[in-house]
């Protein structure tokens, strides 16, 4: 399902014009209907098979980067040498690759920054140095992987908080929380942040080659072309992230103390194409449950383990745009979810203005 935006860039780049609306279509559109279409998917795959088993499943994610780097740069190159293209048409045609590589491109490098090759973990940090959100990963794998559902983790929604209020305090807080944990990580070595562990030389370093090759090959407008689709990458990937935890919080067990991370933590989603599209993000409950665990074996969760999300993360990303209406169809979920799974717990204020203790040891 990925591959098949590929041509969809290409379209939208030779004939111009509204082709640019066919990434979105497919891409959200087309998949809610078929989520409607397919229902549920709620069979569990042996989540002890090999990883040799899955070879063309891992094969998928590592060539994306080589396949979004062509659709990037190539594209940057043909619309400011080619001519053809108006600029509302090269704007539509960079929304479109922004949609590739935040519904896409953000998803694999997700999955790629979980494994233990080198090359895997290499195709993770180029995917999102493509984007300008490479601190992602430390941000991800040392803080919210760790501390989901707490004060530490800003991309765990609050209860009420609006998308646009969220987007705005994570792309402030994203970036120095990241760096904060990975300098106080290495402080507990005895290192410096200038150490050359530090793996934001390294981010800095593929950020700054993409740039580079952006005003090589389209001056200032392939820089702001280029620029302008890693933003609708970002937004997309903070969109899923806010749908991905939105209200639940882990039990405050007191002193900086809190429950250990179960599937309950996150909203589990079983629409089939959105699935498929997505290899099993939807999985979310155990994936945080189990993170080491590669997508095709991802297990789904009943309601009496796991919150479920009435439509796939397409449909609930784009109510998520309409604060009022996410609030009216998600508050009472939440609410439901508190008397299900915490009945004990009588004042929630805390929770949701985030004034709880941060947990303790926590980068």
């Amino acid at each position: 399902m990925s591959v098949v935006m590929l041509p969809l860039v290409g379209l939208a780049a030779a004939w111009g014009g509204f082709w640019w609306m066919l990434l979105p279509a497919y891409a959200w559109y087309l998949t809610t209907v078929l989520d409607g279409v397919l229902g549920l998917n709620e069979a569990n795959p042996d989540p002890q098979t090999e990883t040799r088993a899955l070879f063309w499943h891992r094969a998928v994610t590592v060539v994306w980067f080589p396949l979004q780097f062509a659709a990037i740069f190539g594209s940057i190159w043909h619309a400011t040498h080619s001519g053809h293209l108006s600029g509302l048409e090269k704007l539509g045609l960079f929304f479109g690759i922004g949609v590739l590589s935040g519904t896409i491109g953000m998803v694999y490098a997700h999955e790629l920054l979980h494994q233990k090759s080198a090359l895997e973990r290499w195709m993770g940090d180029l995917l999102l140095a493509s984007t300008l959100y490479s601190h992602f990963r430390t941000e991800h794998l040392l803080v919210h992987h760790a501390w989901v559902s707490t004060p530490r983790d800003a991309v765990s929604a609050r209860y009420n908080e609006g998308f646009y209020r969220f987007f705005r305090r994570v792309l402030r807080e994203g970036p120095a929380s990241a760096w904060r944990a990975e300098t106080r990580l290495l402080a507990r070595a005895g290192r410096s942040p200038r150490d050359r562990r530090n793996p934001f030389w390294r981010y800095g370093a593929l950020q700054g080659a993409m740039i580079v090759l952006a005003l090589v090959l389209g001056g200032a407008q392939g820089l702001l072309l280029f620029v302008f689709q890693a933003f609708i990458a970002i937004w997309q990937l903070e969109l899923t992230n806010y749908v991905e935890h939105y209200g639940l919080t882990r039990k405050h067990l007191g002193g900086g103390r809190y429950e250990h991370i179960l599937p309950r933590h996150s909203w589990n989603a079983s629409h089939t194409a959105s699935n498929w599209l997505l290899i099993n993000l939807q999985r979310h409950s155990d994936h945080h449950y189990k993170p080491d665990r590669r997508f095709p074996l991802l297990q789904t969760y009943g309601k009496d383990e796991a919150p479920q999300l009435p439509f796939g993360y397409p449909a609930m990303t784009f109510m998520a745009m309409v604060p009022p209406w996410w609030r009216r169809r998600m508050n009472p979920r939440v609410r439901a979810w508190r008397r299900q799974f915490y009945p004990e717990v009588t004042d929630w204020g805390p929770y949701n203005r985030g004034e709880l203790p941060m947990p303790r040891n926590a980068l």
